[in-house]
């Protein structure tokens, strides 16, 4: 009887926590929404109260004025095929070197680990040098290149997990039947592994279309700039719009908050299956 009240009683506290932190991430978002809803005079005289009257407006100049339509597209291309490029690439490379036993395996994955403790700092310089040189600069091309070669680390360090503890009974069960590597690859080990594709997908997918620094150095151009570049042309050295700063930082995270909605499930999984071994 003490046992159950006991258990009762943590459950209690961590559905409290629970809420709490819920409380404490969702807290910021909502204030931000209705904030976007408001006038300047609004803010500045009552910043957590609801709006007097729904401003719809900044929404649409935002979208207008601001260019966030071209920004999100251009945002979306880069994001979505250095996504793909990723995936493809960080899963071959991880499949090799958790199923294929070759003498340099160790050095290869050392080496693409070494990849996630470089900044992006301190190889910015000579990426712009040689994009400017081989004429990738203000290019989407030269946003799609480093993206997908800085998300590779993680994909494969996580990925290399998946693919090794993959049953081997199923892998020799396969290759008895007569397939080649590249159909268990296929056929095998990225059904099994998909939990941990919808994992990385996501980090990558953030990751990118939350990155500043690059945008603003390698596009020169409006017309190609992306999403957080956008966003920061709200902000000006003498006066800030805040209402219409707000609008658009929700049309800029509500592609990242639709994408976990729909895959939040598979999420969970991918990192339960990552923690968890045999």
């Amino acid at each position: 009887m003490k046992g159950n009240k006991k258990a009762l009683a943590w459950k209690i506290v961590i559905y409290i926590f629970l809420v709490l932190m819920a409380f404490l991430y969702l807290a910021p978002l909502v204030w931000m929404f209705f904030v976007s809803l408001k006038t300047n005079t609004e803010i500045f005289k009552s910043p957590f109260a609801l709006p007097e009257e729904i401003q719809l407006g900044n929404f649409i100049f935002a979208w207008t004025a601001g260019k966030l339509g071209i920004a999100t597209l251009n945002s979306a291309i880069v994001c979505v095929t250095a996504l793909i490029l990723n995936i493809i690439i960080g899963c071959m490379a991880s499949f090799a070197l958790g199923r294929l036993r070759f003498k340099i395996s160790g050095a290869v994955m050392t080496y693409f680990l070494i990849g996630m403790m470089v900044p992006i700092h301190c190889i910015l310089i000579p990426l712009f040098k040689t994009f400017s040189n081989i004429h990738l600069y203000n290019s989407l091309l030269g946003l799609i290149i480093p993206y997908t070669v800085v998300s590779l680390p993680t994909t494969i360090f996580i990925m290399t997990g998946f693919f090794k503890n993959m049953p081997n009974e199923m892998c020799e069960a396969a290759c008895i039947d007569g397939c080649s590597i590249y159909k268990i690859f296929t056929s095998i080990a990225l059904p099994l592994s998909k939990t941990g594709i919808f994992v990385t997908a996501l980090m990558a997918f953030v990751g990118n279309w939350n990155e500043l620094l690059l945008a603003m150095v390698f596009i020169s151009d409006d017309a190609k700039k992306t999403l957080p570049v956008a966003l920061s042309k709200f902000v000006g050295p003498y006066n800030t719009n805040y209402t219409q700063m707000f609008a658009a930082i929700i049309i800029a995270i509500l592609p990242t908050i639709i994408v976990y909605c729909c895959f939040s499930n598979q999420i969970v999984d991918g990192l339960t299956a990552g923690a968890v071994k045999g």
